[in-house]
Parts: C-alpha cells; sequence; structure tokens
C-alpha cells in the first residue's frame, strides 16, 4: 500500500480543534482576547491557551500582541481566511443535513449570461423540479466577472459563462460549451429586415444600440467596422439593459447588436427581427464554471447533470 504524503491530512494529526477556528475568528473580528474569550463564551486563559498551542502546532505566530490588542500576522492572515472558509463550509452542511430531515433537498445557487440563460436554463431546471421539486433555485442573470465573484464569495455553484484571458483561475473548473454568434435586431418591418446583400457600409450611419464601452464585445463590434475600412458608428445609445431595448427598438428604427441566441428568442416571438447581415464579431466561448477547492452540493451536482443533459438537444454537445 502507498504510504499517504506527509502533509496529508495534517489537521487530523495536529487534532486541529474547531473552537481554534472559531477563536482565529473572533479575534480577527474583535482584536482582542478578552472580547474573543467572552464572544465565545470561555474564560481568557483558556483562549490565550487555545491560541498557544495552535501557534506551537503550527510553528508560527499568528498575532502580534500589541499593548491594546492583538494583530495578525501574515501567517494569521492565511489561517483566518481558511478558517473562515472551513467554518462557512460546516455550516453549509449542518444546513443541507435540516433540509433533507424536514424533507427538502437542498439550495443550488447557478449563475449564467443572458444567452445560456434563455436557451439551456429553462429545459434544466423544469428536469430538475421534476425529479426533486423541493429543491431551491437560485439564478442569477449578469456578466461573467459579476457571476465570478459571486462563485468565488459561495454565493454561486455552477455558472455558465465565459473567461477572460485576465481573469483569475485559481480554484476554478471550466468545462467549454460553445461559441457565442452575434447579429443585429430592429423592430419586425424595419425597412432592413427584408434586405438582400447588406454590408457594414449600408448600416454604418444607421443609429445603434450598442454594449457599454470596455465591454468586450462594443471592442469587437467597433473592431469589425475598422477592419472593414469604416469608422465605427457615431449615432449610439450605450446600454445591456434588454428591457429598454426591446422597448426602444419597437418605437424607433434602430438597430441593435445581440448575441444571436437571444435574437432567435424575441424574433421567435414577434418582439423583434433578425436583420440579414453578416456580423464577424463573434463573443468567446462560454462553458460550465464551478470551484475545484470544494465539492458540490447534491442538489448542485443534480441541477449541473440536468445543465449537461439539456446540452445536447439545444447546442448538439454530449458531456460524459
Amino acid at each position: 500500500m502507498t504510504a499517504a504524503p506527509e502533509h496529508a491530512h495534517w489537521f487530523l494529526r495536529a487534532r486541529l480543534k474547531t473552537r481554534q477556528l472559531l477563536l482565529l475568528v473572533a479575534l480577527a473580528d474583535e482584536g482582542n482576547i478578552h472580547a474573543a474569550a467572552r464572544l465565545l463564551n470561555m474564560t481568557q486563559p483558556a483562549a490565550s491557551k487555545l491560541l498557544k498551542d495552535l501557534e506551537d502546532m503550527l510553528e508560527v505566530p499568528l498575532f502580534e500582541r500589541l499593548p491594546r490588542g492583538m494583530r495578525p500576522t501574515w501567517y494569521g492572515e492565511t489561517m483566518i481566511r481558511h478558517a473562515r472558509e472551513a467554518l462557512a463550509s460546516l455550516n453549509q452542511a449542518h444546513e443541507e443535513l435540516t433540509a433533507l430531515k424536514a424533507g427538502r433537498f437542498g439550495q443550488v445557487g447557478v449563475g449564467a449570461i443572458t444567452s445560456p440563460a434563455l436557451a439551456l436554463l429553462p429545459s434544466a431546471i423544469a428536469m430538475v423540479k421534476r425529479e426533486q421539486p423541493s429543491l431551491r433555485v437560485v439564478l442569477e442573470i449578469e456578466t461573467s466577472p459579476v457571476l465570478l465573484e459571486h462563485l468565488r464569495q459561495g454565493r454561486l455553484d455552477i455558472l455558465v459563462a465565459r473567461f477572460f484571458a485576465e481573469e483569475d483561475k485559481t480554484n476554478l473548473r471550466y468545462e467549454p460549451l460553445t461559441g457565442e454568434p452575434v447579429c443585429a435586431v430592429a423592430r419586425p418591418g424595419h425597412p432592413l429586415a427584408a434586405a438582400q446583400g447588406l454590408g457594414l457600409a449600408d448600416v454604418v450611419n444607421a443609429s445603434w444600440i450598442v454594449p457599454p464601452a470596455g465591454s468586450v464585445l462594443r471592442h469587437r463590434f467597433e473592431l469589425m467596422f475598422q477592419e472593414a475600412g469604416l469608422k465605427p458608428p457615431m449615432d449610439v445609445i450605450e446600454t445591456a439593459a434588454l428591457l429598454f431595448i426591446t422597448r426602444m427598438l419597437q418605437q424607433s428604427d434602430m438597430l441593435c447588436v445581440v448575441a444571436a441566441e437571444v435574437a432567435r428568442y424575441y424574433a421567435a416571438h414577434g418582439i423583434l427581427a433578425i436583420i440579414p447581415l453578416e456580423m464577424p464579431c463573434h463573443m468567446d466561448d462560454f462553458g460550465f464554471i464551478t470551484r475545484s477547492d470544494r465539492m458540490l452540493s447534491p442538489g448542485a451536482q443534480l441541477l449541473l447533470k440536468a445543465l449537461k443533459t439539456a446540452c445536447l438537444p439545444v447546442y448538439g454537445k454530449k458531456f460524459d
């Protein structure tokens, strides 16, 4: 039998106590051993001994002793961060067990960018609710950077979103799904809706609703015109708010660049019309993003499985 690595389960060999984790967090919040001990309903000498035992075990000082309190060292900051995560995970385990004992299946938080939120999530969530009606599903539709931050904070369990080159991918798992083409849309009956042979030169002077400045799609939208030897449209409204976009398009002859999946959804319901204009400013691939440093709850596992099952009819992609 292969021997376990020297560092494996060090916290078991060292008999790391939950009360030591609680003390670390209390000291970080209170900055004072007396206040931390009172918060944990223990005596000050007992709290001091608990901290000393932990420092002796780790062989590093976790706090600086100051005349009027205590301040974490860099070692202490590291342990405090992991103590918070460990305690949050234990609390989550208790909540899941309580839900299961009450006949519920717990909760799962899923975040998505707009395109898969429309095309993929409804069928996947319906599939899950048929199997586990008591599972509470919390859905958030936002941009990828916002969703990634909420995933890191533990507010979401699964994302259907994209990574950008500058994103910190530490402790994150990414499974690519599909690319995201874009197209131009306008109100039904728009003069360009039935046009043939449209090129970028035909729409450069049109009024456009475009993504906010600084977004990836806005950059690629403008670059598309520049590469065609044209100046990007100047008559623009900047917004990503779909409710405003659909209303504004219905009341004007403006054009808008949106994800093709979103365009097809609104066109199928007669709300907007797709303009027959080739737009090579597609977005990067998106996919499933989960945390690699935390196991998914049973409810999150069930939803992720449903999402992958729903990918075949929607995107033609099969997951093992």
